[in-house]
């Protein structure tokens, strides 16, 4: 076992979410339900919900489920998530999910394992890989799916069936890729800038359900896929060039 399994490191959830005020208490009452395993090192009062601005119940709703609230009322889901991962100071891991209850959490197991045995540094949890309900894929994300993952191999040489929201890693090594893409892209730039820096990127299987509320913010209509596959694969481009600017909020963590 490595010194970082051996030192039992906490994790903390990160849930990005705009507008799920109607799933969002049920996905923070799942995962504290997985999360009181003594087995897993998830910190109870590190389940993070991310308001990303929402004009409904989200917030009310994640508070009352017993999470804590962070509010990033700038707009995009990288925003969201990177507003989180700041929040989780003294957390060793970062576990990234969705708030619309399509993630399965009792999946959280299959995750962390890689990690904390010391045989992988970013774990993707795959849909593809594992199962997923009639509808919670739509043909556009699975055709878009294709294209990014083949993408990322043409580009960086990882290969990946999946980019799915449902993830894990170290804290210090998320802060420290130096993430650029604030809105679609964060998710593929993660994996793009983690192959680039030698770190080791694995999937895991795992479930994946129809959302129980709110929208699909890439793949709810035409146009919200074509702007997303066209954010998602220019995320690649500008994680091999770094053609955007460091967000000032991460410059005390890249070196260089």
């Amino acid at each position: 076992m490595t010194e970082f399994a051996s030192k039992r490191p906490t994790a903390a959830v990160v849930i990005p979410c705009l507008n799920e005020g109607d799933s969002i208490g049920r996905v923070v009452a799942d995962i504290l339900d997985v999360a009181r395993d003594p087995g897993l090192p998830v910190d109870l009062s590190r389940i993070l919900v991310v308001d990303n601005g929402s004009t409904d119940h989200s917030a009310r709703n994640a508070g009352h489920a017993g999470a804590a609230v962070v509010s990033e009322p700038r707009r995009g889901y990288g925003r969201a998530c990177l507003s989180g991962v700041l929040a989780a100071e003294n957390s060793a891991i970062i576990v990234l999910m969705d708030g619309d209850r399509s993630d399965v959490p009792t999946d959280l197991p299959l995750l962390l394992e890689p990690l904390l045995s010391g045989t992988a540094d970013l774990v993707i949890g795959s849909r593809i890989l594992g199962t997923y309900e009639t509808g919670s894929l739509l043909p556009q994300q699975i055709f878009g799916n294709r294209v990014a993952t083949a993408f990322l191999r043409l580009a960086f040489g990882v290969r990946m069936t999946d980019i799915g929201p449902f993830r894990v890693i170290r804290r210090d090594q998320l802060l420290g890729l130096g993430m650029r893409e604030m809105t679609y892209g964060w998710s593929i730039e993660m994996i793009a800038r983690a192959a680039k820096n030698g770190l080791r990127v694995t999937e895991v299987p795992v479930g994946y359900r129809k959302r129980t509320s709110g929208e699909s913010k890439v793949s709810g209509n035409l146009r919200a896929s074509l702007k997303a596959g066209y954010r998602i694969m220019l995320a690649v481009i500008r994680a091999r060039r770094d053609t955007l600017p460091l967000p000032p909020e991460l410059e005390p963590f890249v070196s260089g």
